[in-house]
């Protein structure tokens, strides 16, 4: 499966639910700071974009947009502090997908709703992924991580962002087609596993590209295959090449807000965002931390998650993902 590496541009589908406030009740907005809850550790892709829009909100809206990283839990401290914020404009969330895609289909019970305590703001940006390994696993290729991974089950470990992020669940789907067995090692986000990972504490990781990067163009790990043909990185081949489509997935940052967050706010936070990563020099950084830009309303964001929750659904229930929790 190639995933496409252009902006994705989707059609207009208005009409999703979000409230409406009162046209005239946030004409001054935003006069004090605006925090953004990022629910993992700096040093991810989440929190990469994260900061990159916060300093382009900055200076486009006059006031400090501050991130705030809230790890642990599989996402969902930070997720459930978002949740219980007030809805004034001055509270967003920008996450990646376990918070409101994958945690509302593997956990019985969240101490919020993924559905009705959050508004879609901006379709964000995605990522494909990449396996890489540390220079001391004997592994050149994806064929040959699934061939030890065969030979001597569980004995390669691999980190992830929690248990249920795209960069867990794509290995899941690698050893679903393939027979091989691996063991994860979850971290509350991915910059201390690239840290593990650069020491050889692990073996490989399925990461987002900005996360690893520079330690790609360095030598310092060892690229196998992604999900999705990587112009930056253009003799790697992807995954679907080497005979395993199913696990040609990606990851997704998105920008919500709490519910009950006025409705001009939402649109004002939806064009800033958007009219910013049109911009050359936001979009040169976006391209060069190999990110993908959506530029959807917040009712084609809201119905583009209700299809990924359907999507990875069928994903989990194939592979019988559960948590104790």
């Amino acid at each position: 499966m190639k995933l496409f590496i252009k902006s994705a541009m989707l059609a207009a589908t208005l009409g999703a639910g979000l409230t409406a406030a009162p046209a005239n009740s946030q004409t001054a907005w935003p006069a004090r700071s605006v925090r953004i809850i990022v629910p993992s550790t700096p040093g991810g892709g989440t929190d990469a974009y994260a900061r990159l829009i916060s300093a382009v909100l900055s200076e486009s809206l006059k006031q400090q947009f501050v991130v705030e990283n809230r790890p642990g839990g599989n996402g969902n401290i930070g997720a459930e502090a978002a949740a219980r914020s007030a809805p004034d404009g001055y509270t967003i969330m920008i996450t990646a997908s376990p918070s409101l895609i994958m945690n509302p289909i593997l956990y019985k019970s969240l101490p919020f709703s993924a559905e009705k305590d959050f508004a879609p703001v901006a379709g964000g940006v995605i990522s494909p992924l990449i396996f890489v390994v540390h220079p001391s696993v004997p592994a050149r290729s994806v064929a040959d991580l699934v061939a030890i991974g065969k030979k001597s089950p569980g004995k390669l470990t691999y980190g992830s962002a929690q248990q249920t992020s795209s960069t867990a669940l794509g290995v899941r789907l690698l050893e679903d087609s393939s027979g091989a067995k691996f063991t994860n090692i979850p971290y509350k986000g991915l910059g201390q596993a690239v840290q593990n990972l650069l020491s050889g504490e692990i073996s490989f990781m399925y990461s987002d590209v900005v996360a690893i990067l520079p330690q790609l163009r360095a030598g310092k790990l060892i690229p196998l295959g992604a999900s999705a043909h990587i112009p930056q990185l253009p003799d790697v081949p992807t995954v679907a090449d080497a005979g395993y489509p199913d696990a040609g997935v990606h990851a997704s940052f998105m920008v919500v807000a709490p519910t009950g967050t006025p409705q001009p706010i939402i649109q004002r936070l939806n064009s800033e965002i958007l009219r910013l990563t049109k911009m050359p020099d936001v979009a040169a950084k976006l391209e060069a931390m190999v990110l993908i830009p959506y530029f959807e309303s917040p009712a084609e964001f809201g119905a583009r998650l209700l299809k990924e929750r359907e999507k990875w659904g069928a994903h989990i229930r194939r592979l019988g993902v559960k948590l104790d929790e």
